[in-house]
């Protein structure tokens, strides 16, 4: 009997929330296979199964919000094709297993189990599953999604680890689908190879569905209330870590910005000459982003403090560079983590951004994506934004905020007016730690590095 723990999802995280199950007691399960969904103020994703077997025990429900270690369930090993007949102790939980394959496969609207002396036989289920044979894995929620709403998975784009499709891919092309599926909705959708009953309707989502039908739970689906012209909405989950993380970095830290205006011209121009090929050859586009990342993590070498962290009266110098970038959700904010980004150049750092911000989008990181971040860097100019006043990403001391960069008129020797591409970049630090004259060193350095950037990208 293995125990399966809720995972350390960073360092400053001491708990976190059990949002949903995707497997039920007694189903099998795949290792790496996506066994439940968890939600802190860091990451908002799908926890996979440490080994191969049978979910044997449940140990925490649905909406639960338990510490770091917690054993929330055990996975059991699964008796092989031959074995012989499980003795009368183990019936309940091969009926148990057999019942939640049935129910998967019907995809009732309601959540009342099917009773286990219902004549179906196992092949019923497994029928349903050869529609999708040469998909990959497929969690219950996207089974029972396609199902329900009588989606081809072959039309889907899987845009999670090894092309797996996801719950928001399904989300995505029903999106994409949507005049279609408002066409057909007037007509009853048929559960594909369900047992001979009534199917659900399938009213088209115009937004993210909260949830299959399932029994009522409290996380992943708030339900607002209308008070005259008021409506009222639980925060989700998600939502509440990232508050309670914020006032608890606003508490801890004094936080003050420091503003430096940055002449990008020759990054921009570089960028300008050489994105195409870049873009043929690596297969993603070059940002400004990761020529700051670069700058950010020359300027850290030569002022190591900005990559500290407090621990009561001492100071933890770390030697490793781990830089958080930020990546905006539809729902919230999460910070993966560039392990070693002083090592990677700006290609490699190019890479890294478009994995993590990619994966956190599908919900495919894993714990050890946001953990140990020494320095963070948040990138709203890609919103537009000129500048802001990023918060503290504790336990760290300083985050980098980058702003849009833009084409302006500026005076340069002689009094001339020129055109260059600018943009403001913001340090919010810790000021029990850093004072004034160190941030402005580090953003001074940072700024020289893009200003006068060299360094070959191809």
């Amino acid at each position: 009997m293995t125990d399966v723990v809720m995972p350390q999802m960073g360092e400053s995280i001491v708990e976190g929330t059990l949002t949903k199950w995707l497997k039920k007691k007694g189903d099998r399960v795949e290792r790496d296979e996506p066994l439940f969904e968890i939600s802190t103020d860091k990451v908002d994703t799908e926890i996979p199964s440490p080994i191969a077997g049978v979910l044997s025990e449940v140990l925490v429900e649905e909406g639960k919000t338990v510490g770091i270690g917690t054993v929330v369930a055990k996975i059991g090993e699964a008796a092989s094709n031959g074995a012989a007949p499980a003795p009368a102790a183990e019936a309940v939980p091969v009926a148990q297993a057999v019942e939640s394959t049935l129910e998967d496969a019907k995809a009732a609207p309601a959540a009342a189990p099917a009773p286990v002396a219902e004549p179906q036989s196992q092949a019923e289920p497994e029928a349903a599953s050869d529609s999708n044979a040469g998909l990959g894995p497929l969690s219950p929620l996207v089974r029972k999604m396609a199902r329900e709403y009588n989606i081809d998975l072959h039309q889907v784009k899987g845009t999670g680890a090894g092309a797996r499709i996801t719950k928001q891919d399904v989300e995505t092309y029903m999106s994409a689908q949507g005049a279609k599926t408002m066409a057909q909705s007037a007509q009853p959708v048929q559960p594909m190879a369900a047992p001979p009953e009534p199917a659900p309707p399938a009213p088209v989502q115009t937004r993210r569905p909260a949830a299959p039908p399932a029994p009522p739970q409290p996380s992943p689906a708030p339900t607002a209330q209308v008070v005259g012209r008021t409506r009222i909405e639980p925060m989700t989950t998600m939502r509440q870590k990232i508050a309670e993380h914020m006032v608890y970095s606003k508490q801890t830290s004094v936080h003050v910005t420091t503003v430096h205006r940055v002449d990008m011209s020759k990054v921009a121009k570089m960028r300008d000459r050489n994105k195409a090929e870049f873009q043929q050859r690596h297969g993603f586009s070059l940002t400004f982003l990761s020529f700051v990342t670069r700058a950010a993590c020359e300027a850290i070498r030569a002022f190591p403090l900005l990559n500290a962290s407090i621990d009561g009266t001492n100071i933890v110098y770390h030697d490793d560079i781990n830089i958080g970038i930020a990546v905006a959700l539809e729902n919230g904010l999460i910070v993966p983590v560039i392990g070693n980004a002083d090592e990677k150049n700006v290609t490699g750092l190019q890479r890294a951004i478009v994995d993590l911000s990619t994966r956190a989008r599908s919900r495919q990181l894993r714990p050890q994506d946001v953990q140990n971040g020494t320095f963070s860097i948040t990138n709203f100019g890609s919103f537009g934004s000129v500048f802001a006043t990023p918060v503290i990403n504790q336990p760290q001391v300083a985050i980098l905020g980058v702003g849009t960069v833009e084409k302006v008129p500026v005076v340069i020797e002689g009094d001339a007016i020129a055109i260059r591409s600018q943009c403001y970049l913001a340090l919010t630090f810790d000021h029990r730690l850093i004072d004034g004259a160190l941030a402005d060193q580090f953003t001074g350095r940072v700024k020289s590095v893009l200003e006068n950037w060299s360094e070959s990208i191809l």
